[in-house]
């Protein structure tokens, strides 16, 4: 079973972007902390899709605070003669946990993002 869930803050601003048939991806890097004694946090790549694409794509920004619950995928490239490893979660569903804003800074009630 591939399932995992994560609940951290965005460290960059998310990316959206069309590929081939009117397809819709975004991209953000979530900061999730390691608690416990061991500080600092990882930073894991998110991908989602279409609909939910769009959706962080218009709500979420850098910093604010969502749980992603996903599957781990793996890529591999080669570059200058190397092999290069990445792992990234796959978004099944992406969760806001702190109030969405626009882009001139109002608040948007969880209700009307929850439907959006």
């Amino acid at each position: 079973m591939n399932t995992v869930s994560l609940i951290g803050n965005l460290a960059t601003e998310v990316d959206l972007k069309e590929v081939n048939d009117d397809k819709k991806v975004a991209t953000f890097l979530l900061a999730v902390d390691r608690g416990g004694r061991e500080a600092g946090a990882d930073f894991i790549w998110i991908t989602a899709w279409e609909r939910q694409a769009e959706l962080c794509s218009e709500y979420l920004h850098k910093g604010r605070r969502v749980a992603v619950e996903g599957r781990l995928r793996t890529r591999t490239w080669e570059q200058d003669g190397q092999r290069r490893d990445a792992f990234e979660i796959v978004a099944r569903r992406v969760e806001f946990l702190s109030s969405p804003t626009t882009t001139e800074g109002e608040v948007i009630p969880f209700e009307t993002a929850a439907t959006a």
